[in-house]
């Protein structure tokens, strides 16, 4: 069921929920969390919603998406709910703000927040420069981030680092969880030999692999190498070093010396996954925070050595 509300109040926002939910369209119980998604001015919200949905069947939430229009326009709230099958395991919101109340979103977003229920406030577009000080982000318990879509990607590791507060996230983190998870177990495997060096490769101006080699940096503290080509990880070990690459068919292969390839079947890891993911933990994530201030000490080089 999808109610649509032009040029409309809070108030009368608030009521038709409640008129929708008593009719048996949606009810509000077991909701496990608001969630709030910033779209900034003329950024689509259809693809952020469809992903909060699909993530909505694992964390069951009331979202609510905020989209800002021009400030010099007419003064108006247009709404939209939707419940149902329009809205997964959700209850949805859909505020388009004009004139004066696109300067204030927080102050239309705070009526419709859950009561007792953790806040999580995403941006899955351009974020601010400090999240934790900006007044969406403060209604949040937990701040998802997108550094992939940031239109300086070759900055805005160091730029999330010093605007960094405990709660945030992002999603470019998200997305090199079984990265992570694949070289850990490499790390832990025999023989136990110390790592010496790092030498990571990826495409450019991909945050995610400037992730993954902070974490490396900040995890094994030895001497790490980003540098630009396809996607090849190697840790330097005195008897050869274990080599994590992908195929031509799109799996993960580790290759280690005297042991036979191992290869991993991987899914592609989509908006809906990352993000559910994201929603799974709502304390601070130290291990992104250390990753950040790893990346920051990485070093750049032309190309990964044979």
């Amino acid at each position: 069921m999808i109610v649509d509300l032009p040029d409309t109040s809070t108030s009368a926002v608030a009521k038709r929920i409640v008129e929708v939910r008593e009719s048996g369209g949606a009810i509000s119980l077991g909701r496990v969390l608001t969630l709030v998604v910033v779209a900034e001015r003329n950024e689509p919200t259809e693809g952020a919603i469809s992903a909060a949905i699909d993530a909505s069947r694992e964390h069951p939430s009331r979202v609510i998406a905020v989209s800002r229009g021009d400030e010099n326009d007419p003064t108006r709230l247009d709404a939209q709910i939707r419940v149902g099958g329009d809205a997964g395991a959700s209850e949805v919101v859909v505020l388009t703000l004009h004139g004066e109340l696109a300067a204030h979103p927080h102050s239309v977003v705070i009526p419709f927040l859950l009561p007792d229920t953790p806040v999580v406030t995403w941006w899955p577009g351009t974020a601010p420069e400090h999240p934790a000080a900006d007044p969406m982000g403060k209604l949040g318990k937990r701040r998802i981030l997108d550094a992939t879509k940031d239109p300086d990607g070759g900055t805005v590791l160091a730029r999330r680092l010093s605007s960094y507060s405990d709660g945030d996230s992002d999603i470019a983190w998200t997305q090199i969880t079984p990265w992570r998870g694949i070289l850990a177990s490499a790390v832990d495997r025999p023989p136990h030999e110390p790592i010496t060096a790092v030498e990571v490769s990826g495409p450019t101006n991909s945050p995610a692999i400037d992730l993954l080699a902070g974490w490396l940096r900040a995890a094994l503290r030895v001497p790490t190498h980003r540098s630009i080509g396809s996607f090849e990880v190697r840790l330097h070990r005195e008897g050869g070093p274990t080599v994590l690459a992908i195929d031509e068919n799109s799996n993960a292969v580790l290759t280690a010396p005297g042991k036979p390839d191992g290869r991993i079947a991987l899914i592609r890891r989509n908006l809906p996954m990352c993000l559910a993911e994201e929603l799974r933990r709502l304390d601070a994530d130290e291990i992104y925070e250390m990753a950040l201030a790893g990346a920051a000490e990485v070093e750049t080089v032309e190309r990964v050595s044979a």
